[in-house]
């Protein structure tokens, strides 16, 4: 049985090969299912789990809440997933995720448990040396930004949209780094209201003006009776409803 096809671009596969694999996935799937379906059968909170969120929220509100966490369960770890593309809950890639972006496919628990708005920021020392021209919030100011393999990305879209003649002084693949330098007075970017509660940022588009998202929490459903995915769901939502400018 020939599963490759050799072409002089690379191998391809054929007809018998496709055959193969659609059988291949349905054993992968098969298997997946009852992992899953092993781990909701767990009624104390110990073990792993695996968390996919984004660097923002684990940084400033799940990893700061932690050590409470692991004071009420001492036999769970954590292992925390960040990544601007979303994992897939129903190939083990994590067991829950807290998200901004609501998945619409998949056999997915999915809750609403906070909403998370935007502004355009920048440093006060930033804003003092480049002051506002009549007419231009953001005239003769400078932009950081994502990178084009983050183009697709709420903030990303919104500056391509609404300003698209800025002037870009950095772009790059993180939030931490845009929120560094507007820490360091490089210019002005799109912040999620709540990692800015704490900085000396001024805000130069307010929230009514842009953009938000809801925050949800993401289980696939054959996890849901978990103890420990539970434990992990609850904490993760108690966070979110605790933070005055997540909890609306």
């Amino acid at each position: 049985m020939t599963l490759f096809a050799r072409h002089q671009t690379g191998y391809f596969l054929t007809d018998a090969g496709r055959e193969v694999l659609r059988h291949a996935q349905a054993v992968e799937d098969s298997i997946l299912a009852l992992e899953r379906g092993a781990t909701g059968l767990d009624k104390a909170p110990a073990g792993t789990v695996r968390l996919a969120t984004s660097d923002s929220l684990a940084t400033d509100l799940i990893i700061p809440a932690m050590p409470a966490f692991r004071a009420r369960y001492p036999h769970i770890c954590l292992e925390i997933i960040t990544s601007t593309v979303a994992a897939e809950l129903g190939r083990r890639e994590a067991d829950i995720a807290l998200r901004v972006v609501r998945p619409t496919r998949g056999n997915l628990k999915v809750r609403r448990v906070g909403h998370m708005t935007y502004s355009v920021y920048g440093s006060r020392a930033y804003i003092e040396q480049h002051p506002v021209i009549e007419g231009e919030p953001l005239g003769g100011r400078h932009f950081i930004t994502w990178d084009e393999s983050h183009a697709h990305l709420p903030a990303a879209a919104w500056l391509e949209r609404e300003y698209p003649d800025c002037r870009i002084a950095l772009a790059t693949t993180s939030l931490p780094t845009q929120i560094a330098a507007v820490r360091a007075g490089l210019g002005l970017a799109v912040i999620p209201d709540f990692l800015a509660a704490g900085e000396d940022f001024i805000s130069m588009v307010p929230a009514d003006q842009m953009f938000s998202n809801e925050v949800w929490l993401v289980t696939h459903a054959d996890l849901i009776a978990s103890a420990r995915i539970q434990a992990v769901g609850d904490f993760l939502a108690d966070q979110v409803k605790a933070n005055p400018d997540l909890a609306r």
